[in-house]
């Protein structure tokens, strides 16, 4: 079926600013809130949010094969669950809809002031109920800086990384959207020279430059998704700011992995953008050496050329731009990632989130965390205000912003905004 929603030269009657991430060729899926406190599916077209619920109620479906209530919902996973074909239909329908050259809804007025909201009067919810979520550890260039600050400087990567996309089970219940302040988490620490641990705040709080990819129905209990088939059940892609505490992390990860340092919290983009939508941004991954095993292996270009940005907005001050870097840098790709998930039989259901793990590119500037990019506290980072940040302080608001763009389109995600608050006290 093609994919008409694409069409770089379509233009919607619906006002799209200059460099907006949400032009019609985008058409991404979430879930909002109105003024009148109703909760339904959207889309959005510049800075306007569409009411998808009252378009199945008026008709604007018609011929798609969808339950009565699909967009009356609180999540996504219906529609999620439907697979890609229906994902598709929905999508060109509504390109189709707000192109500039369709009477049929633009013309009508009293539809258009029931389906038609500014981005401003709504508030986006989570789009998903995420029954899984998973986080790996697939940038190499990651991978080596931890390594050679935690490890062996001359044997950095542990030998399994380059033969599987290193993955842990995360905590799907402080997975917040974008806009929910998170509490800076307590916990415990070991000082340096000390040999017994201590109980309080973390001093090392982190973001995490992440994308997360959300799934549908994808196997049965048992059954494994061969490589060259993950794509048909990858929905679409979020921001994500996996926020970490790095000195509960270094206390506790050993022997088995991440656990309070990384469940506190973790915050999304709201509006999930396809994977069709991103098609024309495909790109080759670095290569892979050794040649991961066959059922791993793929041809062809399965990176996407996605623009990350992170910037550090202390309370009262303009933000700073503290790293610029790119997805195409992960060694790992989504594919590989769904494929080892399942490799065991693992079952992924619609609505998981699987992210991509911290997104750093080769240079300095394009670290995807603060560990890196400060260098564990060494080589503080400057505000624009002159205060310094080895890591993240109370009420500084971390936003990461990721696009792509070719010279006829730009497809966005908006942005991922959190701001840190102190410890969560019990009144």
């Amino acid at each position: 079926m093609p994919n008409t929603a694409n069409n770089p030269s379509r233009k919607s009657w619906i006002n799209v600013p200059e460099n907006s991430d949400f032009p019609i060729q985008n058409i991404p899926f979430g879930v909002f809130l109105t003024r009148e406190d109703v909760i339904t599916i959207g889309t959005r077209i510049g800075d306007s949010a569409i009411d998808m619920g009252a378009l199945q109620q008026l008709g604007y479906f018609e011929g798609i094969e969808l339950t009565d209530d699909m967009f009356m919902q609180d999540t996504l996973n219906d529609f999620i669950s439907d697979g890609k074909k229906t994902w598709r239909l929905v999508r060109n329908r509504l390109a189709e809809l707000f192109d500039e050259n369709n009477p049929k809804l633009r013309d009508n007025k009293e539809h258009r002031d029931v389906v038609i909201f500014k981005i401003s009067d709504i508030e986006m919810l989570l789009p998903v109920q995420i029954g899984d979520y998973t986080d790996f550890y697939s940038s190499k260039e990651h991978a080596t800086n931890v390594g050679k600050m935690f490890r062996d400087p001359e044997n950095a990567l542990l030998p399994n990384w380059l033969h599987i996309p290193v993955g842990y089970h995360g905590r799907s219940s402080t997975i917040v959207p974008s806009g929910i302040p998170v509490h800076r988490p307590m916990g415990q620490t070991l000082p340096n020279g000390q040999s017994t641990p201590v109980f309080g705040p973390s001093q090392a709080i982190d973001f995490e430059l992440e994308t997360a990819f959300i799934t549908t129905d994808a196997n049965i209990m048992g059954e494994n998704i061969p490589v060259n088939e993950t794509e048909d059940y990858i929905f679409g892609m979020v921001l994500l700011n996996d926020w970490s505490a790095r000195d509960m992390q270094k206390w506790e990860y050993v022997p088995l992995g991440p656990f309070l340092a990384k469940n506190f919290a973790s915050s999304i983009s709201p509006w999930i953008v396809t994977m069709d939508a991103l098609e024309p941004f495909r790109t080759k991954g670095p290569k892979q050496e050794p040649t991961p095993l066959p059922y791993l292996q793929q041809k062809g270009k399965h990176a996407y050329d996605i623009n990350l940005e992170v910037y550090i907005k202390p309370e009262n001050v303009e933000e700073t731009l503290v790293s610029k870097s790119n997805f195409k840098y992960m060694y790992w790709s989504m594919s590989q990632q769904l494929a080892h998930h399942t490799s065991n039989g693992c079952r992924v259901n619609s609505g998981d989130m699987m992210g991509s793990g911290t997104i750093s590119g080769p240079t300095e500037d394009s670290y995807g965390s603060m560990l890196e990019l400060t260098w564990s506290g060494k080589n503080p980072i400057k505000m624009k205000d002159g205060s310094e940040r080895k890591f993240i302080n109370d009420n500084d608001t971390v936003i990461m912003k990721g696009y792509c763009q070719n010279s006829s389109v730009r497809i966005g995600f908006g942005e991922v905004s959190s701001k840190l608050l102190p410890p969560f006290v019990r009144k």
